[in-house]
């Protein structure tokens, strides 16, 4: 029998975790998780991170893996996983990948292209132009330097922005061209699946998901990090908005509103990344069951 991993994509508060503990206990297996946010072992409520009785149902990797204070990346965490996967492999006929981090999960399915390091003073210049005077700046310039990106990334995302422009300033060539898109061929079959739900079932969950963690305790972990919140880790949904409210700029009760709207707006480009991706079957799960055989 051919080993295969099941990978289950979605957007935020789609309901992956309950289905990919469904799915690993269907196969007697263990979950490999592709979240960006919950690899981190400091961050738990702001990140939705599995609890402690759901990763007791079922092992789960890469999740508070390590620290907010480490480098990581999507290739780092390709290669990391892949050597889990295949270590599991010699136990289970099948695996569970989930998450919704879609560079995660195309850099561990596909492979990706290996970029250079990155020069510290370079990033933070361009952070700092960032801070001053905001992301047209990086828009101008890296449509000057590298129109071929510049015209399929999205030009909103500033952290992208930064890292393409950090590759054009330090070797003098375009950051389009260290993209090859070679993909990557492996031993074992991959299959994807995809759950999603109806945009008002998902702002009702993603609202319900909010007030629980407030609820939970987000504000307080939010403040334990806030001397700390320069960090990538913590430029995120969550932490951010509160870290407002922290310094004045907003009410608290603004910085939630802002929470449930930012983590809106980023569902939707979970959604926008992984509907490109043509391999992945789909499960309105407000209309059907998923069903995995």
């Amino acid at each position: 029998m051919k080993k295969r991993l099941i990978v289950l994509a979605g957007s935020t508060a789609v309901g992956k975790t309950k289905k990919a503990i469904e799915i690993a206990k269907q196969f007697n297996t263990e979950i490999v998780s592709a979240d960006s946010r919950q690899v981190y072992k400091e961050l738990k409520i702001g990140v939705a991170s599995p609890t402690k009785e759901e990763q007791a149902e079922v092992k789960h990797h890469f999740v508070g893996n390590i620290s907010i204070y480490d480098s990581y990346n999507a290739a780092t965490y390709a290669e990391e996983a892949l050597q889990t996967i295949e270590e599991l492999f010699k136990t289970h006929d099948t695996i569970v990948l989930t998450g919704g981090s879609g560079m995660y999960i195309k850099a561990l399915c596909d492979g990706i292209d290996i970029m250079p390091d990155a020069n510290p003073q370079i990033r933070e210049e361009l952070n700092n132009l960032y801070a001053k005077e905001g992301i047209k700046p990086l828009q101008e310039e890296l449509k000057q330097k590298d129109p071929s990106y510049f015209a399929i990334v999205d030009t909103n995302n500033y952290i992208r922005l930064i890292r393409a422009l950090e590759v054009c300033r330090s070797t003098g060539k375009p950051y389009s061209s260290f993209r090859l898109n070679t993909k990557t061929k492996h031993w074992f079959d991959i299959e994807k699946v995809g759950i999603m739900r109806s945009r008002e079932s998902l702002i009702q969950r993603i609202n319900q998901r909010v007030d629980e963690m407030v609820k939970n305790g987000l504000i307080e972990e939010a403040k334990e990090f806030y001397d700390v919140r320069y960090l990538q880790a913590l430029n995120t949904v969550g932490y951010k908005e509160l870290f407002d409210f922290f310094e004045g700029k907003a009410t608290l009760q603004k910085a939630i509103e802002n929470i449930k709207t930012n983590t809106r707006q980023y569902a939707k480009r979970q959604m926008t990344w992984f509907r490109k991706d043509k391999e992945i079957r789909w499960f309105d799960l407000d209309k059907e069951e998923l069903y995995v055989d």
